[in-house]
């Protein structure tokens, strides 16, 4: 039997989950530079989240498995710290299934780079020592009722990162260190290069089970958007494809 892991209209989605963030930022910027106010509302990335609702309901999750709003329903206990608020969360039969995180980065690459990367090592790597210390066991999920499913598996850790597709994201930046040498790779990389390392190297480590990196320009006057991956590894259909693996696999349980 022939099984397809995603929707057949999934790059479609995509598509409009891009038009809505560039919408999103311009409807929402109340008079701040580039569109602070919408980000701060955190509705830019709301376009991938159903994007994930589709992917789920393709491999027969029910809708009320997805959480994706409200501030209590997205807290994971952390380990390091006392909790942490993810954007998507897929909960099913007791199960911690699938843990994502969305982000976005417009301008100021150079400023926000290392705190990106910072930030996304530390959200792993709590959440995982998390999970060792059993933080996601059934028994300690307030919200599920009924028999404790007896499953080691880790849930599934997914990142995304959408990224301005322009001449200060893609032109070669210099990287130097006083004392040792920069990795080679990293010398001359664009911010757009060292956002694909990043992803490739936290996948390579095994700190997220996938990531995805989509570029994307600022929408011409007609409105039209695009969208690309810099790599296969780091492709947002791999990031999905590897999820919907992980969610039919726990539906043949």
């Amino acid at each position: 039997m022939s099984v397809t892991l995603l929707p057949s209209n999934f790059d479609a989605l995509v598509s409009e989950a891009v038009q809505t963030f560039w919408r999103s930022r311009s409807s929402g910027s109340t008079g701040q530079e580039g569109g602070r106010g919408s980000v701060i509302g955190g509705k830019n990335l709301d376009g991938f989240v159903e994007v994930t609702r589709a992917v789920a309901r393709h491999c027969g999750v029910p809708a009320k498995a997805v959480f994706a709003k409200g501030k209590k329903n997205l807290t994971l206990p952390g380990y390091f710290r006392p909790h942490k608020n993810w954007d998507a969360l897929i909960i099913w039969n007791g199960r911690l299934l699938a843990v994502l995180e969305f982000k976005s980065q417009v301008g100021s690459f150079g400023k926000n780079f290392n705190n990106r990367a910072e930030e996304v090592l530390g959200n792993a790597t709590d959440l995982w020592t998390a999970n060792a210390e059993g933080a996601f066991a059934p028994t300690r999920h307030l919200v599920y009722e009924g028999p404790v499913p007896a499953d080691p598996r880790p849930p599934y850790l997914g990142y995304f990162m959408l990224l301005e597709d322009c001449e200060e994201s893609t032109k070669p930046v210099t990287a130097d260190a006083a004392h040792y040498p920069v990795a080679a790779e990293f010398r001359e990389a664009s911010y757009a290069d060292r956002y694909r390392i990043l992803c490739e190297r936290l996948m390579e480590q095994g700190l997220y089970n996938a990531e995805a990196l989509v570029m994307t320009e600022r929408p011409p006057d007609d409105g039209s958007t695009s969208w690309r991956c810099l790599s296969p590894a780091t492709d947002i259909r791999n990031l999905y494809a590897e999820l919907a693996g992980r969610l039919l696999a726990a539906g043949q349980a």
